[in-house]
């Protein structure tokens, strides 16, 4: 009988486990809907996202909220709100890429915000660096990012679709 019981929490176990592995990382965050608001957004979608980045269970959502809190810095009027954003969003998604210098996307993803940050930010000087490290490292990119990337570049000053 003891067996039986033993044999059960095993199993239980076992299932528990494998069924937590099978859960996304980044559960309750949508990557797709994050690029479209980078590519297309307003302040008011971009304030949505931010709010489902802080609602979601994944603890790499630093990078992303700092992304778009520097996204949304380029669309706010006031002079020293904008330069507060973007200070703050920078310092997640530098925090982010040193604690994981070899992440692909993180660096795409300053790349993007690099590329089109006014030079008072002084946000400029990773450009070419993220971009052979994107190009050398873009197979090791999910094919939905690797996906973001060439459709990136097909408007990009520095990244091209033929790099891919």
């Amino acid at each position: 009988m003891k067996w039986k019981i033993v044999l059960c929490f095993l199993l239980a176990a076992v299932f528990s486990f494998n069924a937590l592995q099978a859960l996304p990382l980044s559960q309750g965050f949508d990557k797709a809907a994050f690029y479209r608001t980078m590519k297309d957004g307003n302040v008011d979608d971009i304030d949505n996202e931010l709010s489902r980045v802080d609602a979601s269970s994944f603890s790499e959502k630093d990078a992303y909220k700092g992304t778009l809190q520097m996204k949304k810095a380029g669309m706010i009027k006031k002079a020293k709100d904008k330069m507060d954003l973007f200070k703050s969003g920078r310092i997640k998604l530098e925090t982010a890429l040193h604690g994981d210098p070899n992440n692909t996307e993180y660096r795409f993803l300053r790349l993007m915000i690099q590329e089109h940050a006014p030079k008072v930010t002084k946000y400029k000087s990773q450009l070419d660096e993220d971009s052979e490290y994107i190009k050398k490292n873009y197979n090791k990119l999910s094919p939905d990012v690797q996906e973001i990337v060439k459709d990136y570049s097909k408007s990009s000053a520095i990244l091209h679709p033929e790099d891919f």
